[in-house]
């Protein structure tokens, strides 16, 4: 299948250069200048990848970055300025997978777009589900169902999960009581929330942490050990 994307930016020159340099590598292209025109071309669209200005005019990149993680495993990098540090490490937490920063290097904007569509399909894949696998795991207070993606609390309130919370909060149920170096958690999560040479990993705690309601200043669950890695507390109900 071609891969498609959605660049969403208002400078029409950006527009036009993402948008001449991803079709001569056999994408299949669509533009928008606003977070508004994209909702509505996604409305009945779906694509493999959003590329999206953190500063646009209205609805920002990071407020939709959120609002399309929450119902989507579609791709998200971001196009952010030279100073805006804090907004890119916002834009991860919110659920981006990876950003690029202006000056545009476009060479290397195809790459990462390409590498990042490979990871999103791959993640896509169903993965075998062993015949004995219990549908529904209870750990702490918490129960995860893994057929829905879904974690349960005490009250029977369900959040849903990304794929790459639920990968991470897998491989810590697998070895709770170990601690994991984040090399470890890359290579057994194999995920295309994890891109080298940032601080994904540590995002992807924090996002976990927060749907656990595990306090990052005093966590109970998910434990950090300085140099190490981390060490998930919590084992499964037999």
């Amino acid at each position: 299948m071609t891969p498609r994307v959605l660049i969403v930016d208002d400078d029409p020159l950006i527009r036009e250069l993402l948008q001449a340099y991803l079709s001569q590598e056999g994408y299949e292209v669509h533009c928008a200048a606003t977070a508004e025109l994209a909702e509505t071309f996604l409305a009945g669209q779906t694509v493999d990848l959003v590329m999206l200005d953190i500063r646009l005019p209205g609805k920002d990149g990071l407020t939709l970055t959120r609002e399309l993680r929450v119902r989507s495993e579609v791709g998200i990098i971001l196009i952010t300025g030279r100073n805006d540090e804090i907004d890119r490490i916002v834009g991860l937490e919110c659920g981006a997978d990876d950003y690029v920063i202006k000056p545009l290097n476009p060479r290397e904007l195809v790459s990462r777009a390409k590498n990042l569509i490979r990871r999103v399909r791959h993640a896509q894949t169903p993965a075998p589900v062993a015949a004995a696998s219990k549908p529904v795991k209870q750990f702490a207070d918490w129960a995860l169902d893994t057929d829905r993606r879904r974690l349960i609390d005490a009250a029977g309130g369900e959040t849903l999960l990304t794929h790459g919370e639920y990968q991470l909060l897998s491989v810590f149920l697998r070895n709770s009581g170990h601690t994991l170096s984040r090399d470890q958690l890359m290579d057994q999560i194999r995920n295309r929330e994890w891109v080298p040479n940032d601080r994904s990993i540590d995002v992807l705690v924090g996002r976990l942490r927060r749907k656990l309601h595990d306090d990052p200043a005093e966590p109970q669950l998910i434990i950090t050990i300085h140099g190490a890695g981390y060490l998930f507390t919590a084992s499964l109900a037999a």
